[in-house]
């Protein structure tokens, strides 16, 4: 890896492209509480960078946690192995994992784990550790283990906390609890071998609060399988017959309906368009998942949305295709705190996508430099229902912008792409 280098994908990487980089591969040990089968969207996407990196001949340890989101799968089998890809669970399962404390006291009790877990089975010098900010305090446990073996580690940093907090409001900038998060941060990141964020603006917010790590904080984007979810149209699609969306315009928002996302913007839009032949179909869970339900209700708009619960894995090239527009969104002050992963598979189905996200977002130049939709600022529910009106009367717009995104997708964000990007960092000696 050379330092400073910023890794965009730019172009596809067959595996012939990276026999260079199988002659050295080193163990990578990932440490993360969600995992599949887990349908939190950071659970999915792990299990499935851990089996590209196995395919592409890294051999890959896996401490986990059990499902904390997935319906009937309460308990996963504690041990699988397969070809370069070990996975261990822990034996405890999540405790009132819909609940904000709950949430975090699992959190704590699988930081505790980990910890324990990666003393009891020591450490080689061939190994490099991989950890997630899922939960947020979970590279701390990498920063422990490197002080004592001497430990190599990357950190996925999927939010940059305590900095959600304070833009929630949940907490000061300036109190202790918020100024101790950012000091154990900067010893956490001095000492990482790398950071990976999810975006050029998430990059910016750390390296402000740690300008000499700058030459470590690599971005590298998520992901969605084009071999997975595919392009489909409705009437052959039994998710879109079933729920009665072949013959309606569909506007899809698939994901968490959490703090961090904007929702206002899309019921306003919503409203606006009581009276059109389009519904809104809302798939997921979240913080203000209910609030919006309650709303719809107030507003008698329950023929104009449809809410569902998370999909199985295997339902989501279904889900996915069900639609005509998919939403993508994220709250004012919030787009370099977060990334959200629903752009890439809404990439993958070759349907136009509606942004809404701060002026001058990622998001906003990532959809405006191919035409792979429309983007709009917090609050501009006018213009997002003006567009949506325009897609479902221009059937033909709407092919053109969809064939668009599905080749951004195959081009730059494809299991392959990815995988080649972060074998890339952890093989680094550097």
């Amino acid at each position: 890896m050379v330092p400073g280098k910023l890794y965009p994908p730019t172009q596809a990487v067959s595996f012939d492209d990276q026999s260079g980089v199988q002659s050295t591969q080193q163990t990578v040990k990932l440490v993360t509480q969600f995992f599949a089968p887990d349908y939190a969207a950071t659970g999915q996407l792990l299990d499935e960078l851990v089996r590209q990196l196995a395919k592409q001949g890294m051999p890959v340890e896996v401490f986990t946690g059990q499902p904390g989101y997935a319906y009937g799968e309460a308990e996963a089998p504690r041990r699988e192995k397969t070809h370069n890809l070990d996975i261990h669970r822990s034996r405890m399962t999540q405790l009132w994992s819909n609940r904000l404390r709950g949430k975090a006291l699992n959190g704590l009790l699988f930081v505790i784990r980990a910890f324990l877990h990666l003393l009891r089975h020591g450490w080689q010098k061939d190994r490099v550790l991989l950890l997630t900010t899922a939960p947020p305090f979970l590279p701390v446990v990498g920063y422990l283990i490197s002080l004592l073996f001497n430990t190599p580690y990357v950190v996925i940093l999927y939010d940059l906390y305590p900095d959600i907090a304070v833009e929630l409001g949940v907490v000061d900038y300036n109190h202790p609890v918020a100024k101790l998060w950012r000091w154990v941060n900067q010893r956490v990141w001095r000492r990482a071998k790398a950071l990976i964020v999810l975006s050029p603006s998430m990059k910016d917010r750390v390296v402000g609060h740690c300008p000499d790590i700058a030459d470590r904080v690599e971005v590298i984007h998520s992901w969605a399988d084009p071999d997975l979810i595919k392009p489909m149209e409705k009437k052959d699609n039994w998710f879109a017959r079933k729920h009665g969306l072949v013959d309606t315009f569909t506007v899809l928002y698939s994901g968490n309906m959490g703090r961090c996302h904007d929702i206002a913007t899309i019921f306003e839009a919503a409203k606006l368009l009581r009276n059109e032949p389009i519904k809104f179909v809302c798939i997921g869970s979240g913080a203000k998942r209910e609030k919006l339900i309650e709303d719809v209700k107030a507003e008698g708009l329950e023929e104009n949305f449809l809410f569902l619960p998370y999909q199985d894995k295997k339902d989501l090239p279904y889900s996915m295709t069900a639609c005509d527009v998919s939403l993508v969104s994220v709250s004012e002050g919030m787009e370099s705190l977060v990334a959200p992963s629903k752009l890439y598979p809404a990439l993958a189905v070759g349907r136009p996508i509606a942004v809404i996200c701060p002026e001058g977002a990622y998001l906003e130049k990532l959809v405006k430099e191919g035409d792979y939709g429309s983007t709009f600022r917090n609050g501009e529910h006018q213009s997002l229902a003006n567009f949506l009106k325009l897609l479902s009367v221009d059937r033909r717009m709407t092919q053109k912008i969809g064939f668009q995104c599905r080749q951004k997708l195959e081009r730059d964000f494809t299991p392959q792409v990815i995988g080649y990007l972060y074998s890339r960092i952890l093989n680094s000696r550097a």
